[in-house]
């Protein structure tokens, strides 16, 4: 797949469900915060998306988030979450990805990133090799202006993405 297209699409990260993933060969989730887990102005994600993260972990996915977010900021939507973190991950660049799968000793090849952004979590993903999923922003009126600028470019490449959903 160019490096521009996910592997796969799904409207929201609680469609990911442990038996999808399973078929996938997917064992362990990258997951951007801001707008894929979470409202960018909200602390903390809605009641579902922290259902859907103890579901994961109670089905054996290893969980980490991996962020373009500030260490203070990312350090500590993690600690309230429970999980491990990369911040400053630099996407679309892969060095956080590839950071994450080194330092948590992860399989490249069952390992997924996931995120609301084309380029950044989906070119990230694909530049470090792993699969890539392409959620449906949360909220994204609420984003950042700099992503607010990329959107309608994302929407141009996304008219000619030919991507499998996951189901």
């Amino acid at each position: 797949m160019p490096i521009l297209y996910p592997r796969y699409r799904a409207e929201h990260v609680t469609d990911l469900t442990a038996e999808r993933l399973a078929r996938l060969g997917i064992k362990a989730l990258l997951l951007d915060v801001d707008c894929t887990l979470k409202r960018y102005t909200q602390p903390m994600p809605a009641q579902d998306v922290l259902d859907w993260l103890d579901a994961m972990r109670r089905a054996g996915i290893f969980l980490c988030l991996v962020s373009n977010g500030k260490e203070e900021r990312i350090s500590q939507t993690a600690a309230k979450l429970n999980l491990p973190y990369i911040a400053l991950a630099l996407k679309p660049f892969p060095r956080g990805c590839r950071r994450a799968v080194k330092k948590f000793g992860l399989e490249k090849n069952a390992t997924a990133m996931v995120g609301d952004q084309l380029l950044a979590d989906i070119v990230a993903g694909n530049l470090a090799g792993l699969t890539t999923i392409l959620v449906t922003p949360i909220h994204p009126e609420e984003e950042h202006i700099y992503t607010r600028i990329k959107r309608p470019f994302e929407k141009f490449f996304l008219f000619f993405c030919r991507c499998d959903s996951v189901k």
